[in-house]
């Protein structure tokens, strides 16, 4: 019993160390400013001639209105922390070594992904709006399309579970996992008995995850402990006690590969909570895709280019690439994003698919953080009949982020769109759906940080059979979810007003 009391004296002791370090530094820089403009002219006027710098350079930047007037309003309220916080954090920057790493690693693999000009004219026979999404991604994200490729729709953790072990079982070559949580628990020992089986068997087997988000979720010796087993191991962006800019950028993916032949991704992570076996806040919805054929090449570069940036190892990507013998009438064209990218495809193939929607467009998101572009679009379609429904949580695992997201229901309700909570627990799902023929399901949430500082994954899908399962997990949702009604959001009591408001204004920086 004494145990698990070590393992979280351990892992606040490090939390606690880094916070108060990072805490430290801040401190000391704020106090070296303030104390030259609090006794220099000199200082007082430099410190004023950066921060006017520093807004005119916000302005002018590249990038959208709402987060600079974000930044530029906590610079007016603590100009001298502001300055010092925006040099460090602001703006997505990714130092230019780290954007130069990415760009030699993506430059071993990308190669290896040939786009079929017959696979983009059939689609454009198909549907010249749907043959439209896809070329934005391709320009955008740099992926190619592909048919001969089938999409199984997973409408919950608990299904995901099942298939993915079945999927294990069956792997001969390699298994590669990619999550931004791995959590200690029941779902994790399932996942882990058939890897150490499958290592048995001489299967290769590589997991990622980010280190910010697994940090209160596993033992000291976890890493260890599995590379002693044979599991190769990398751990993105370890969390450093030294103030760095790279650390506010974090790999929010999930992908699961089984011998080039099938790939998960989608939004559930592996944590008890995905499966309901925790219960955190409320019932946890979530859900993913099971993608087998030619496309699932695309998520092998995915993952052969973030493990050599982790590591700086190339693994050999030719013979894991896989032809399928896969016959299907769909299309998929998967895609990843980052603060290396600053196109931002993952936020621009929602809009395309807002845009482009002639009946209607369903949407759930855990968080509904966006910006006035977002919101135009949303509206803009809904004023233009087209049905525009969404669905977010009722309970929230973040009371800050919840509050923005309700205080951006007022534009939405009054264009017409529909909004839904739902009322069991946390809705968890990143999906859309479109016209009984588009979705996408992967790892991005709609908000300021899945589309400008974290590594995103994602598919898109051009396939009528997946739209149907997509359409029924959504009756489902909506049977239990209670829609939010314009009457009553507007009677919401002053003082959740007030605080929703304020918060607002800081929406982009959460």
């Amino acid at each position: 019993m004494k145990k698990p009391k070590k393992r979280g004296i351990r892992i606040q002791n490090r939390i606690i160390i880094s916070a108060l370090l990072l805490a430290l530094q801040l401190t000391f820089l704020f106090f070296i400013i303030y104390d030259s403009t609090l006794y220099s002219i000199w200082g007082f006027t430099l410190s004023n001639l950066v921060g006017v710098i520093t807004a005119v350079t916000i302005i002018n930047k590249r990038g959208n209105p709402d987060h600079k007037i974000a930044w530029i309003i906590f610079i007016l309220i603590f100009p001298i922390f502001g300055i010092s916080v925006y040099l460090l954090w602001g703006g997505g920057r990714v130092l230019p070594h780290l954007r130069k790493k990415m760009a030699i690693c993506e430059s071993k693999f990308k190669p290896y992904l040939k786009d079929q000009a017959t696979t983009s004219d059939r689609l454009e026979y198909f549907d010249i709006s749907h043959s439209r999404q896809a070329d934005y991604l391709k320009n955008e994200a740099d992926f190619p399309l592909y048919d001969n490729t089938s999409a199984e729709y997973l409408p919950s953790g608990e299904t995901f579970l099942y298939r993915l072990i079945e999927e294990l079982e069956k792997a001969q070559e390699y298994i590669y996992l990619e999550f931004f949580i791995v959590a200690e628990g029941y779902m994790w020992q399932q996942i882990h008995n058939v890897l150490k089986k499958k290592i048995n068997q001489g299967v290769e087997v590589k997991l990622i995850f980010d280190d910010f988000g697994s940090i209160k979720r596993q033992r000291k010796n976890f890493v260890n402990k599995l590379r002693r087993e044979g599991i190769s191991v990398a751990v993105f962006n370890p969390i450093s006690p030294f103030m760095t800019t790279f650390q506010n950028n974090r790999n929010h993916r999930k992908i699961v590969i089984i011998d080039g032949l099938v790939a998960f991704t989608g939004g559930i992570n592996i944590g008890d909570e995905y499966i309901n076996r925790q219960k955190r806040f409320g019932h946890w919805m979530d859900s993913a895709v099971i993608i087998k054929g030619n496309a699932v090449k695309s998520f092998v570069c995915m993952f052969c280019t973030m493990w050599k940036f982790i590591t700086d190892k190339t693994i050999d990507i030719k013979p894991r690439l896989k032809n399928s013998d896969i016959k299907n009438d769909g299309f998929a064209l998967p895609y990843s994003d980052g603060p290396l990218n600053e196109n931002n495809p993952a936020e621009g193939i929602y809009m395309q698919i807002i845009n482009s929607a002639q009946k209607y467009v369903y949407i759930m998101t855990p968080y509904l953080v966006i910006d006035d572009m977002m919101t135009s679009a949303l509206c803009m379609a809904a004023k233009s009949g087209v049905e525009v429904c969404i669905v977010t949580p009722h309970i929230p695992d973040k009371w800050y982020v919840h509050n923005v997201t309700q205080y951006n229901y007022l534009e939405l309700l009054q264009a017409g769109v529909k909004i839904y909570e739902y009322t069991p627990g946390f809705i968890h799902s990143k999906v859309f759906l479109s016209d009984d023929c588009i979705s996408t399901v992967g790892s991005v949430n709609m908000d300021y940080r899945s589309f400008v500082f974290h590594f995103e994954c994602g598919v898109w899908l051009s396939n009528k059979q997946t739209a149907e399962s997509i359409k029924q997990h959504f009756r489902e949702v909506l049977a239990v979810s209670q829609e939010i009604k314009l009457e009553k959001w507007k009677r919401r009591p002053i003082k959740t007003r007030f605080k929703q408001a304020i918060l607002h204004i800081f929406g982009p920086l959460m």
